[in-house]
C-alpha cells in the first residue's frame, strides 16, 4: 500500500467515503423530495440547485481534457469519444432533466446542492484526470474491442431507461401537481425505482468500456447513493399506498 501514488491514495479514500455514504443514507434519507424536510438549512429553487450541482461534473472532465496532451495526441479519438459519451448524459442531466421535473420547485436543500458539488467534482476530477493525465491514450482499434463494445451498449441501454422512466415518472403529474403516484410501466412493473436502474447500468457500462479504476470508482459511488435511496424510497412507497404492488422489488428486479 506504501506504494501507492497521491492520486491512487485519494481514489481510495474517495471509494471509502462512498460505502460510509452509503450505509448512513439507509438510516438518514438525502433531505430532498419527498424527503425534504427541516432541520437540513434553507432550501432552494430545485431548477438552480440541480443544474449548480451537476455542472462541476458537466465540464471538469472536458476541462481536463481540453488542456491534457490527448487533444494534440495522433491517437486522440478514442478519449474524444470518452468525452462525447459523458457529455451526452450530462448535459441532458444537467441542462435539460431539471426543467422537466414537476411538483414543488423548493424540495431541495441548500445542503443537498453543497454535497451534490462536491460529489460531482470528486467524480469529474477522477475520471477526468485518470483517463486525460494518467493513462495514455488508448489506439482506436479499443473501440472494437469487446469491453468498449459491451460497456457502449450498456451504456446507452442504461440512458435509454432512465430517460423512458423519467417520462413515466413525469407523465404522472400534471404542471404544478406535487401529488406522489403509483408510477407503472416499463422497468417500474419489477422495481421501484426503475430511473435509478437504469443509471446503474450506464455507470457500469461506463467503467467497462473505459476499462479504468476511475470508472469503476464513479460506478461505487453511483450506486453507493441510489441503492439507499431507491430502499428508502420503495419502504415510503410501501407505506404510502395500501395498494403498492407487493411483488415489487426497490431497483434491481427480481432480486432487491
Amino acid at each position: 500500500m506504501d506504494t501507492l501514488t497521491p492520486f491512487e491514495w485519494f481514489m481510495l479514500g474517495w471509494i471509502v467515503l462512498a460505502l460510509i455514504v452509503s450505509i448512513a443514507l439507509f438510516f438518514v434519507p438525502a433531505p430532498y423530495g419527498k424527503f425534504a424536510r427541516r432541520g437540513f438549512g434553507p432550501r432552494v429553487n430545485r431548477i438552480v440547485g440541480w443544474i449548480v450541482m451537476e455542472t462541476p461534473a458537466a465540464w471538469l472532465l472536458v476541462i481536463i481534457f481540453a488542456l491534457s496532451e490527448h487533444v494534440s495526441h495522433p491517437g486522440a479519438m478514442v478519449s474524444l469519444v470518452f468525452v462525447v459519451l459523458w457529455q451526452i448524459h450530462y448535459l441532458y442531466r444537467t441542462y435539460l432533466f431539471p426543467f422537466t421535473m414537476r411538483g414543488d420547485r423548493a424540495n431541495i436543500t441548500l445542503l443537498t446542492v453543497v454535497l451534490g458539488v462536491v460529489f460531482n467534482f470528486g467524480n469529474g476530477f477522477i475520471n477526468g484526470y485518470y483517463l486525460f493525465e494518467i493513462r495514455d491514450p488508448l489506439p482506436a482499434d479499443w473501440l472494437t474491442d469487446w469491453r468498449f463494445l459491451i460497456g457502449v451498449s450498456l451504456f446507452f441501454i442504461g440512458l435509454g431507461t432512465n430517460i423512458h422512466s423519467d417520462t413515466i415518472l413525469r407523465s404522472l403529474r400534471r404542471p404544478g401537481d406535487a401529488q406522489y403516484r403509483i408510477p407503472n410501466g416499463g422497468l417500474f412493473n419489477y422495481i421501484s425505482q426503475a430511473n435509478y436502474f437504469g443509471e446503474l447500468i450506464e455507470w457500469a457500462g461506463w467503467a467497462l468500456l473505459t476499462w479504468s479504476p476511475a470508472g469503476l470508482t464513479f460506478f461505487i459511488w453511483t450506486a453507493s447513493n441510489l441503492i439507499p435511496r431507491a430502499w428508502s424510497n420503495h419502504r415510503w412507497y410501501r407505506r404510502t399506498f395500501p395498494d403498492y404492488p407487493s411483488h415489487r422489488k426497490a431497483i434491481i428486479p427480481f432480486i432487491f
